[in-house]
């Protein structure tokens, strides 16, 4: 009997500190440690005519981008999953039509068989069309999906002569299955026309254009960005729809978001945070369509009244596939605005910090607005790190001292050193 009495007390108790400390936030997902997959990359490699051409170090295109392929599959980590995907390498008729459907993927994506890869690469002869927008569509259905992220690299000498498709559009229409999927492109040749291809394929995707005009410049960017597979995150960001205001806005746990942002939008996303703890975010916008130059992404953290806690700004840093920002706040006592707080006595369980995304983007004529522009946020909730202390009286007065006495000595010896001097041009 005295032991179910205990029993429905402890009860009570633990009911009513319930109670007191206020409702659970509703946190976007739980999130378990992810099980990391191996970097997957296709490498694309333009074999029409025109990489016959021999203007790279004296050597032909192909030559040079066959020796660069074999040093980067040598360099491979072991864990890389790599593919092979070529254009225009088989058909040596006239008829377009038919010419333009040459593309074939020489290595299939998986563990790497060096000596099969560089095999495969070495018997390649330059021979007909550029179906490059065709090439990266099929390149994106031989990596597959899954959770991590997957790059296409992209080698040629010339625009597309096959479209449609539109290799800028078939870029877009990837960036807009997700974020999972990055093109970079390498141009072999000095032509304005390539250039300005190459760079709208890598703006759409996230990914970044390089002209190679050496074979030691081709072979060291590609093993960049090879080795770059293995920096993305490893997991597939969650997808959030940000709301027009803080109130109602999706409610999110540490973890890594996307998201679509119109022209010149603000979207509104809620994290709580407790007291002790520190929020720190970041957001990434991708330039995946043509844009003004001249633009900018906000990241602010407001209070539920509207007070700026924090903000970060990044109003175009040169980049041209993604601009990005960040920012840091620390739960003090003054959280005043918690959603949970029933009395004025009753210390809040936790501050709901709202985050604002806006951007200044511009578009260019005939720039489509829809969809949205590609949104990544990362969230995360830690420890508080607290501010280092400073020196104490002693220790300043210490560190005075010592400032006044190199100053004597210095003067000291500058005055000798002066007198000596003059005294000896005189004589």
């Amino acid at each position: 009997m005295i032991n179910k009495k205990w029993s429905s007390a402890a009860l009570l108790g633990l009911l009513a500190a319930t109670t007191l400390a206020g409702p659970v936030p509703a946190f976007a997902d739980e999130r378990t440690e992810p099980t990391a997959e191996p970097p997957r990359v296709q490498l694309v490699l333009d074999v029409s005519g025109s990489m016959r051409a021999t203007d790279i170090d004296g050597r032909s295109r192909i030559s040079v981008a066959q020796q660069a392929f074999g040093e980067v599959v040598d360099a491979l980590p072991d864990e890389t999953q790599l593919g092979i995907r070529v254009l225009g390498a088989t058909y040596q008729g006239k008829n377009k039509q038919q010419g333009c459907l040459d593309t074939q993927q020489i290595v299939p994506v998986g563990p790497v068989d060096r000596e099969q890869a560089k095999a495969a690469v070495a018997t390649l002869r330059p021979t007909g069309f550029t179906p490059v927008g065709l090439a990266l569509r099929e390149a994106a259905k031989d990596l597959g999906t899954g959770t991590t992220a997957r790059r296409i690299v992209l080698i040629t000498d010339g625009e597309d002569t096959c479209a449609p498709p539109d290799p800028c559009q078939v870029a877009r229409e990837l960036a807009a299955q997700g974020t999972t999927l990055v093109v970079d492109t390498l141009g072999l040749a000095p032509d304005e026309k390539v250039r300005r291809q190459l760079l709208c394929i890598a703006a759409a995707t996230g990914g970044t254009y390089t002209a190679a005009q050496s074979a030691e410049g081709l072979t060291d960017r590609l093993k960049q960005l090879v080795d770059r597979a293995r920096d993305t995150y490893a997991t597939t960001p969650a997808k959030v729809d940000g709301t027009d205001a803080c109130q109602g806005a999706p409610l999110l746990s540490p973890g890594v978001y996307t998201d679509r942002e119109s022209f010149s939008e603000h979207r509104w996303y809620r994290v709580p945070v407790r007291p002790g703890q520190e929020l720190r975010a970041s957001v990434s916008v991708a330039l995946d369509r043509p844009v003004n130059p001249d633009y900018g992404v906000l990241l602010r953290a407001t209070a539920t009244d509207g007070r700026e806690l924090v903000r970060g700004v990044d109003a175009g840093s040169g980049r041209t596939d993604v601009v990005s920002t960040g920012l840091r706040w620390s739960a003090g006592d003054d959280a005043e605005d918690s959603e949970d707080t029933e009395a004025a006595t009753t210390p809040p369980a936790y501050t709901t910090v709202c985050l604002v995304v806006s951007n200044m983007f511009s578009p260019r004529a005939g720039t489509a607005a829809d969809p949205g522009m590609p949104v990544e946020l990362t969230v995360d909730v830690v420890a508080a790190s607290s501010a280092p202390d400073g020196p104490d009286l002693g220790r300043g007065w210490v560190l005075l001292l010592l400032l006044t006495l190199a100053g004597l000595l210095t003067g000291l010896i500058t005055g000798l050193l002066t007198r000596w001097w003059v005294a000896t041009w005189r004589n």
